[in-house]
């Protein structure tokens, strides 16, 4: 499976920033509909919190959307 990386700048992103900064969502507003329909692992374990902090190396994956990898630079 490839993995498109998503750089960051900070020590972690939360996943609710995530899904805006790779452009998953377009508003904030839609995070949490988002995370109660759709399937999302964060390092093959299932995810619905919107605070869950991701670091680098931490690999998501969201059903029929992509695969992601968290890249600090």
């Amino acid at each position: 499976m490839s993995y498109q990386d998503v750089k960051i700048e900070s020590e972690y992103i939360t996943l609710q920033q995530f899904l805006k900064f790779a452009d998953i969502l377009d508003s904030g507003g839609a995070v949490k509909w988002f995370l109660e329909e759709q399937d999302i692992k964060v390092n093959g374990s299932p995810e619905k919190r919107r605070g869950k902090k991701l670091r680098d190396g931490d690999l998501i994956v969201i059903a029929d959307i992509g695969s992601y990898r968290v890249v600090q630079g």
